[in-house]
């Protein structure tokens, strides 16, 4: 059993104003914690990995590459597909923080490459 309080790991910002910290985790999913700051965005990306989450305080935008658009607040949960390309935004003046549970387990992205 692995056990992991929320601060046991620092968070590393991804890109400008977007931190995000792996933690817990096993052989088919790990959990990672994020904070976006206000005004900052995660580029559009996709990955092969299932990712659900909940969005524990703040309210996030998610755009997908078609440019529909969800705003997701506290207690909200999202789904999003391995291989479906989405970006997602802070557009309010409040952080964000939220858990995303990644199917198999994701590393850290390399979103800034």
């Amino acid at each position: 059993m692995e056990v992991i309080g929320p601060t046991d790991r620092a968070s590393t910002e991804a890109v400008d104003g977007v931190h995000l910290a792996l933690l817990a985790g096993g052989d088919e999913m790990n959990v990672q914690r994020f904070e976006i700051e206000p005004g900052a965005t995660v580029p559009e990306h996709d990955h092969p990995h299932e990712q659900t989450g909940v969005v524990l305080s703040g309210t996030l935008t998610f755009v997908l590459a078609d440019g529909t658009e969800y705003e997701i607040g506290p207690g909200d949960t999202y789904a999003i597909p391995g291989d479906e390309a989405h970006a997602a935004e802070n557009r309010t003046d409040k952080v964000v923080t939220g858990i995303d549970v990644f199917a198999p387990p994701r590393t850290d992205p390399d979103w800034q490459d």
